[in-house]
């Protein structure tokens, strides 16, 4: 067999873009899919609808599609249509991502006339990882019979504050206060109305911070809250943990299965959870709360496991931190109900963008400050409120670095399994050459947390509001 027949054959768009395209008389180049690609070259496609029917609008990824300026563009409360109807669209083709073809449509199609500054644009194809390179005066032709306006917000203006955390008080003091009608108070903690610790989390880390605590310490505190008693068994008992007999006890769960480290860093993860109800809305198709929380953490476990020895963190609180990565979105849930459905629509039509562009483009502070900000008033360990807060600078380096170093890579890892939500996202050689990992054995390390799915969910199950 000859090289040339080895070689694997070059990725296709599917058969009916090609003949749609064909048949059009629009030239096309196909191009594999990098995360290098600029994104003011990339037109990004989104359905939308609402009760007059169904929207396609087109813009660049550069752009952030913001649903308030549609609204007072058309006169229409549009969202994203639903998960389902667009699968079956999408199946009738034989497509598993929507292109920016809007012949291909019966929908009418708005786009944002930048789109057309460039001398060529890259469209999905239809086919995962396979784009289009298109030339602007041939896409003019595809867009005959639809309408230009200016809906977008260029990204260069939105910036999420990812490294200056000495600001975050006074940038969530403003977002309070811009969506708050009733006067400021001064203290920032009585504007914000954040419940008090739970007293059983209060009790943990006093244990956590005291180097003569003991397995008895740990098991009494547990079996002072019998909700948090039940799922710590629950969780030794767990396929996940294989433990060879019953668990019959808090005190068998920590000495024969989990282990002090951990039960005190689930304990508390699951006291702060309960603080905190899982807000009742949240962006279609996103993966559930505790379900990332729990695959987050455990790919963190294993990330810590195969580090170097002498570069590993603390193990349970590098697995407190994937527990609690996204405490942020409950909190923003929690101090802005009437906005946080708009937050939720905005995640809905711009997948191209992580959360902190929508977060600061709406409320002016993103997430991660305001989690971070909550867990260093609650007076929880400066390592976790370095993770919160850097988990998506990929380059921070600190003290504590190797905790939000560790979130953005389990993260990243995991968004390539479509689970979490936002784009997939570069991973840079000096992220894995600070942790002392290959990128291999990462990739490991996420196949063998997923290849414990089943046992997983049943630990996403003890937690609170898990069903929710």
């Amino acid at each position: 067999m000859t090289e040339a027949a080895l070689a694997p054959a070059a990725p296709q768009p599917p058969a009916m873009i090609q003949q749609l395209l064909e048949k059009l008389g629009i030239p096309y180049q196909v191009r594999r899919d990098r995360v290098d690609l600029a994104p003011a070259q990339r037109a990004q496609a989104v359905l939308l609808e609402d009760a007059v029917g169904s929207l396609l609008v087109l813009f660049p990824q550069s752009q952030l599609l913001d649903l308030n300026r549609l609204a007072e563009l058309t006169g229409r409360k549009l969202a994203a249509v639903k998960p389902d109807r667009l699968e079956r669209m999408l199946g009738k083709h034989s497509l598993c991502v929507l292109p920016a073809l809007p012949p291909l449509t019966v929908s009418p199609c708005l786009y944002d006339e930048r789109l057309l500054q460039v001398p060529s644009l890259l469209v999905e194809s239809g086919e995962a990882g396979v784009l289009l390179e298109i030339g602007i005066d041939a896409y003019r032709n595809l867009l005959s019979k639809a309408s230009a306006a200016r809906f977008g917000e260029p990204l260069e203006n939105i910036r999420p504050n990812l490294d200056r955390p000495h600001d975050d008080r006074a940038e969530i003091t403003q977002a309070v206060q811009a969506f708050t009608a009733r006067r400021i108070q001064q203290r920032l903690e009585e504007t914000i109305e954040i419940p008090p610790l739970p007293a059983t989390a209060q009790k943990i880390i006093k244990l956590r911070v005291d180097p003569d605590a003991t397995v008895d310490d740990i098991t009494g505190v547990v079996e002072t809250d019998p909700a948090l008693a039940a799922q710590v068994v629950s969780w030794a008992s767990s396929p996940y943990y294989a433990a060879p007999g019953k668990i019959r006890s808090v005190e068998d769960a920590i000495v024969r299965v989990l282990g002090f480290d951990l039960v005190i860093n689930l304990a508390l993860g699951l006291a702060l959870g309960k603080t905190l109800s899982l807000p009742k809305d949240q962006p279609q198709q996103a993966t559930p709360y505790w379900q990332q929380a729990i695959y987050t953490a455990a790919v963190i476990e294993g990330l810590t496991r195969a580090m170097p020895r002498a570069q590993r963190p603390e193990n349970g609180l590098a697995y407190l931190a994937g527990l609690l990565h996204n405490f942020g979105y409950l909190v923003l849930a929690h101090v802005f109900p009437p906005h946080f459905s708009l937050i939720c629509r905005h995640l809905e039509v711009n997948p191209h963008l992580d959360h902190s562009y929508v977060e600061q483009h709406l409320l002016g502070i993103t997430r991660e400050q305001i989690g971070a900000w909550l867990m260093r008033y609650w007076d929880m360990p400066e390592e976790l409120v370095a993770a919160l807060r850097f988990q998506h600078d990929s380059e921070h380096q600190s003290e504590n670095a190797v905790y939000p170093n560790l979130i953005y890579l389990a993260v990243s890892l995991l968004r390539e399994h479509d689970i979490g939500e936002g784009p997939k996202r570069p991973l840079p050689p000096e992220l894995f050459e600070r942790l002392g990992l290959s990128q291999e054995k990462a990739e490991e390390v996420v196949r063998k947390v997923l290849d414990a799915e089943v046992a997983l969910r049943e630990l996403v199950s003890q937690f609170p509001g898990a069903h929710g």
